[in-house]
């Protein structure tokens, strides 16, 4: 009974790896992790959350360098990693001011580290076209990593911006769960198959009714809103974190790669797990500025 029990168990879990593409019992424990740690920098003490954001944006900014190597374009990860991480505390102490003033310094510091590759390093060198791809993908790395990502740290540093922090992080999380579980119930019509073939409506529509349904009662009982802002807040996270996810899909895609990295068992990698946050955290600052 027990062998036939077990055979069972790993049989559906096989069904539904397959069906999502991913090790489900790993992903729930790695999610787990992550969400307990960024729980306890948040509610107990702001700078440990930056210290988070930063392992975040140095991992994720090293990721994505390395993909975007692996396709031909020669970004200096350690470059990346550095300009990246700067601006995490720059936006935790200096706010708006200071994120877009790293960030462009992190932006010149890579051109200059890839300038200076191409000067002493001749296996670093190629046409002018081709160095200014590198140049580019440079920026991209800077914007849609770091840029975005210091958004969360700037309103974690607000005045109980650190509710709507988590509240905007609920969403998507809740979100994300509730496009996984329709979209695994009853997904039949793809969303966008070209880009992102597990997605579907119907799935879509169980994301937008936990969104919305999670809006409200954030807006109730944390953020202290009223529950038609929690309407909007859920509405607005998600179709940024849609947005968001489809991407980094499309990224991936364009790459030719189904995950940026496999560091994290069950999810892919660190890119894979914030994509949604990315937008969602722009989104979520705006709203702050906005209702708060």
């Amino acid at each position: 009974m027990v062998s036939e029990f077990e055979a069972q168990v790993r049989a559906t879990n096989d069904k539904i790896n397959a069906r999502t593409g991913r090790p489900l019992a790993m992903a729930i424990i790695v999610g787990l992790a992550l969400g307990l740690s960024l729980l306890f920098s948040l509610i107990f003490v702001k700078e440990l959350f930056m210290l988070f954001a930063g392992v975040l944006v140095a991992f994720t900014a090293f990721e994505l360098a390395s993909a975007l190597r692996f396709s031909g374009l020669k970004i200096p990860r350690v470059g990346a990693v550095i300009a990246a991480v700067a601006v995490v505390p720059a936006s935790f102490y200096w706010h708006a001011e200071g994120q877009w003033y790293i960030t462009l310094a992190g932006i010149a510091f890579m051109w200059v580290w890839r300038l200076v590759e191409v000067a002493i390093l001749p296996s670093h060198r190629g046409s002018v076209r081709s160095i200014m791809r590198d140049l580019g993908a440079g920026v991209f790395v800077m914007l849609y990593v770091a840029f975005l990502a210091s958004f969360t740290v700037i309103l974690t540093s607000e005045d109980g911006g650190q509710w709507w922090t988590l509240a905007m992080l609920i969403v998507v999380v809740v979100s994300d769960i509730g496009a996984y579980a329709s979209g695994l119930s009853f997904g039949k019509h793809p969303m966008a198959p070209t880009i992102s073939p597990n997605k579907t409506w119907e799935g879509f529509a169980g994301a937008a009714a936990a969104a919305v349904t999670a809006g409200v009662l954030l807006a109730l009982f944390m953020i202290d809103q009223p529950w038609w802002v929690g309407l909007i807040f859920g509405l607005v996270i998600l179709g940024t974190a849609t947005m968001g996810d489809l991407a980094e899909s499309l990224i991936k895609r364009d790459l030719g790669i189904k995950d940026i990295s496999t560091w994290l068992p069950g999810h892919g990698g660190f890119l894979d797990r914030v994509d949604s946050s990315l937008l969602s955290a722009a989104a979520g600052y705006a709203l702050f500025l906005i209702f708060a």
